[in-house]
């Protein structure tokens, strides 16, 4: 008598590292061109206010991975009780540098200083966060011009990564930052998709996503969609980073999606980490890149 073990097959996982590496290596060729071909060297300039040990880390790795692809980084720590007065002025000294064709400003900002007013001072051409509102606009529009934000460009890539051809799908993006859930919906539509922004509001959440060819979660609550909220087959992107506590008394990072049944019925899923995190920093690099380009009247490079 034989025994029959059930066995059901998992989703692809979609490997950020692995897939942010390979277009660091491509920003990296670009530079070394741009380096010899037009003697232009990209420059990045990371503004960080105060001491938030998490903007810390992000900034450290920002540096590195600018150096490893041998773009300028040029970082300006400010302590976390400057006028934002003279926050504005050390950001209108950096749209005039000639050396320096990407600005970031590290977020969040003290709450003294008005975040909104401090996004709109970078000038729109060097806004390689993709948050000036010139940005969200060309965007919205449909311009190539548009600088976007780095993790819905790095979310595409990873959708992409699975099925180049997006025409005609249903996609669902759940959340509706300015950051995430919006301009990826603006790209996503670009890409001829059917696409549906649900939210804390929305009527049916769980109908919403499974009718998803293309689930993007980026809401913030840790494993909300469970697997019998996902499309068999679907191609599941999970920005969220969250930390719970184990039975253990243990801290973990999961995401927006419950891995552990989204998996089972996924036909490709990103981890957490490992997914979307990787991408972002990748996708920042490659568009200081096309900003240096654009500032030196260069044709935008294909990366």
């Amino acid at each position: 008598m034989t025994t029959t073990v059930d066995t059901k097959a998992e989703a692809t996982r979609i490997d950020g590292r692995a897939i942010a590496d390979a277009l660091r290596g491509r920003v990296r060729d670009e530079v070394a061109h741009l380096r010899k071909h037009h003697h232009l060297t990209p420059g990045l300039a990371v503004v960080l206010v105060g001491d938030d040990p998490a903007s810390q880390i992000y900034v450290r790795t920002k540096s590195e991975q600018c150096e490893d692809c041998a773009i300028q980084s040029f970082s300006h720590r400010l302590p976390a009780d400057v006028r934002e007065k003279d926050l504005l002025t050390l950001i209108a000294g950096l749209n005039q540098d000639d050396h320096v064709h990407g600005i970031l400003v590290q977020l969040p900002l003290p709450r003294t200083i008005d975040t909104a007013t401090v996004l709109a001072q970078v000038s729109p051409d060097k806004d390689v966060d993709g948050f000036h509102v010139v940005n969200a606009g060309r965007l919205m529009s449909g311009l190539s011009t548009a600088l976007a934000p780095c993790t819905p460009i790095g979310c595409l890539r990873l959708i992409k990564s699975q099925r180049q051809d997006l025409s005609g799908l249903r996609a669902v993006v759940v959340g509706r930052s300015n950051i995430v859930g919006k301009p990826m919906a603006m790209l996503l539509l670009a890409e001829n998709c059917t696409v549906v922004m649900a939210h804390s509001r929305t009527a049916d959440l769980a109908a919403e996503c499974r009718a998803a060819d293309i689930l993007v979660a980026a809401v913030g609550r840790p494993q909300l969609i469970a697997g019998d909220w996902i499309k068999p087959g679907a191609i599941v992107i999970d920005v969220g980073i969250n930390r719970i506590e184990t039975p253990a008394g243990k801290r973990r990072l999961v995401g927006d999606v419950d891995f552990e049944t989204a998996k089972y019925v996924a036909g490709a899923i990103t981890p957490v980490p490992g997914g979307v995190g990787p991408m972002t920093v990748a996708c920042l690099l490659r568009n200081t890149v096309i900003a240096a380009c654009r500032l030196r009247g260069i044709d935008d490079p294909i990366i």
